[in-house]
């Protein structure tokens, strides 16, 4: 449970802290900016542009490339906190477009913790870092990283996870693996099912019958609270990663009408084996490199798979350690989500 509202995110204070949240502009930064709001404390964003809704919330917003070393040191300097929420998503790209944020950044972000002595940071990884192309049915944080990434995305993101545990020694860090969150505002996985159910492009991958984890956005917001707040009050935890999610695992294609179903459109009907759909990933992705097509292809063998298997997680250690427990479940979420969708997609 997250405690003191107005009294600074660290408890027992009762002193607002100098925040710096990276990417506080995107879905999942603005949550956090808006919960650490909330709490008092002197929140600032770090982002490549300024957006006007932080504006309204009176945040100090700092500009700049994540990639560039010296914005990042302006950035980070004086802080008491690090939210390290920003990263490059999706499927499709060179590596050089995953590495410079989601590496590069990453490094950046440490080595300016690093030099300003900022007491903590909180790093938003990614399920994906473990996800070998097989079903994980309640796996933990004890899976190791596999030898073998299919798209750049997992790959650079288990590379900056390594990262931030490699120097829990020096500064107290936590890395959290929120796995697929979704939610009002969101502008990434909501858009991209709303955008296929429209086009008639959804297929379902297999029997459907695959269960995996999802994350309503302000449970994803307060799991990063709580690892701030928790860390703080006990260091050991510094190093550790936590799965968070619904705690509630649910078949990958009913959570996918759902989602369309809050967006006024009709269940996917249509579906293709496994295996037909990752050797038309397989198809694209050869196609696509060889005419250096930079659009995303319709498949890649790492949304084939990730459609087709199960993937979800043991959330025990970050309900024992920080103390997490979804606040929202995944039926209110989906009503939150009708009520904004009618407002903005209708």
């Amino acid at each position: 449970m997250i405690s003191n509202p107005n009294q600074g995110i660290i408890s027992g204070t009762g002193t607002p802290r100098k925040v710096l949240v990276t990417g506080g502009g995107g879905f999942l930064g603005q949550a956090v900016v808006e919960r650490l709001v909330e709490y008092g404390d002197h929140v600032f964003s770090f982002c490549r542009s300024h957006y006007p809704n932080l504006e309204r919330l009176k945040i100090k917003q700092i500009c700049g490339d994540i990639a560039d070393k010296v914005a990042v040191e302006k950035a980070v300097r004086g802080m008491e906190i690090v939210f390290h929420v920003a990263a490059k998503p999706g499927v499709w790209g060179t590596y050089e477009e995953f590495y410079r944020p989601n590496v590069l950044g990453t490094q950046n972000i440490i080595d300016a913790c690093i030099k300003y002595h900022v007491p903590y940071l909180i790093h938003t990884s990614s399920p994906s870092v473990i996800f070998d192309g097989s079903d994980m049915e309640g796996a933990d944080e004890s899976l190791p990283y596999p030898d073998h990434y299919p798209a750049h995305y997992p790959k650079t993101k288990a590379i900056a996870e390594k990262a931030v545990r490699k120097i829990s020694s020096e500064i107290g860090t936590i890395c959290l693996r929120p796995h697929l969150i979704w939610g009002p505002r969101d502008n990434h996985l909501v858009p991209r099912i709303l955008a296929g159910g429209k086009a008639g492009r959804l297929i379902r991958v297999g029997t459907g019958k695959n269960k995996v984890d999802v994350t309503y956005i302000d449970n994803a917001a307060d799991a990063h609270i709580l690892a701030a707040q928790r860390l703080s009050e006990n260091p050991k935890l510094s190093g550790r990663i936590y799965f968070i999610s619904q705690a509630e695992p649910i078949p990958l294609w009913d959570m996918v009408n759902s989602i369309l179903k809050a967006g006024g459109l009709p269940p996917v009907k249509r579906s293709i084996s496994p295996r037909t759909a990752y050797l038309l990933g397989l198809c694209f992705e050869s196609v696509f490199k060889m005419f250096h097509i930079h659009q995303e292809p319709p498949m890649t063998r790492f949304v084939a798979e990730e459609l087709a298997k199960a993937h979800w997680f043991n959330i025990s250690a970050s309900q024992k350690d920080l103390g997490y427990h979804p606040r929202v479940s995944t039926q209110e979420g989906l009503k939150r989500l009708e009520r904004w969708l009618s407002g903005h997609y209708q």
